[in-house]
């Protein structure tokens, strides 16, 4: 799916030549503006074994002004509909929707596109369509919406390019919330970063999973949006198999951010402090194909020196401190 500049918005195709431009290292940073991260980046963590809690405590340590009066958009994990954390919790969406509204929000749509099941039966074996009445958002099947409703972006390993959807591209305000495990299955783990192959139209995902550049390909999905502010569940973790299925610990973490890289940083150090599997614990943080090229493509912090991690209590603290200390040795 290509659409040609002429049949684009003046936002999208500025958005498409910044998603195109960004894969070229010679281009100063006015080019880069729409994806570069930070230098520093913020990122919040709440021990706790509260869903609901936790989603308040942390977001207590972020900045949420600059949600009020924007349409948000949610990103949720919803690749099946399997227990938690093989797909976002609704208590945990539930009350991430409320801070929302609390902060007010004009508006909270979720979108998400399931993968291999149909979005449609995920949602309603998750509850989600009853639970959107009672929070006050609205939702959205990707798989559903039309041709027209997709943005096209030029991506060096993704050989026609991707589509990402329109709401997500011209949203106000994006939110996602992912969940802190591995990925069986190619990816090695699937946390903030890997939930945008959720936003892809669903064929262009086989040539991913087949591709010896799917962990590149991952980060490059990357460049066409970014979010606003993320809610990363560690309540509990696969630290093996995944991403529907796996090995089970207790993590009981809550982590917030705004920068990717930096939220998928301190979820692999957390994944390395339950104890992983080899391709989590055999390989250096930053090295890992996701984050590497994340870098290079200026998404975040470019080290784990430049993560600062905040907290607000004694127990929180002590966990923040080990993982600062695993992200110090990669």
């Amino acid at each position: 799916m290509v659409l040609r500049a002429g049949e684009l918005g003046r936002r999208d195709f500025i958005r498409v030549v910044t998603a195109g431009v960004a894969l070229i290292p010679a281009l100063g940073p006015a080019g880069l503006a729409q994806v570069i991260g930070p230098q520093r980046s913020r990122v919040a963590l709440v021990k706790t074994g509260d869903r609901k809690r936790g989603v308040t405590d942390v977001l207590k340590l972020m900045d949420l002004s600059g949600v009020r009066g924007k349409r948000v958009v949610i990103k949720p994990n919803f690749n099946s509909a399997d227990e938690t954390p093989g797909s976002t919790h609704n208590d945990t969406l539930s009350q991430l929707v409320t801070e929302l509204h609390e902060a007010n929000a004009r508006s909270v749509t979720l979108g998400e596109s399931s993968g291999p099941p149909r979005t449609q039966g995920v949602m309603q074996q998750k509850g989600t369509f009853d639970l959107s009445k009672d929070f006050r958002f609205d939702v959205v099947d990707y798989e559903q919406i039309p041709e027209s409703d997709w943005v096209a972006f030029p991506s060096e390993h993704w050989p026609q390019g991707f589509s990402l959807p329109r709401l997500v591209v011209n949203a106000d305000y994006n939110v996602s919330t992912c969940c802190l495990k591995t990925h069986g299955f190619g990816g090695v783990f699937t946390m903030s970063l890997k939930l945008s192959v959720g936003l892809t139209p669903k064929p262009i995902r086989r040539t991913m999973h087949s591709s010896p550049d799917m962990r590149r390909m991952i980060a490059e999905l990357n460049t066409g949006y970014r979010p606003d502010l993320i809610v990363l569940d560690g309540i509990v973790a696969f630290t093996d198999g995944g991403p529907s299925r796996g090995q089970l610990k207790q993590g009981d973490v809550m982590i917030a951010g705004t920068d990717r890289v930096a939220v998928d940083a301190v979820g692999l150090a957390m994944l390395k402090y339950l104890g992983a599997n080899q391709a989590i614990m055999g390989r250096k943080i930053f090295e890992q194909e996701q984050m590497a090229r994340a870098v290079e493509l200026k998404l975040g912090v470019e080290s784990a020196d430049a993560i600062d991690i905040v907290t607000r209590d004694a127990e929180s603290k002590a966990t923040a401190d080990s993982l600062r200390q695993i992200l110090a040795q990669g």
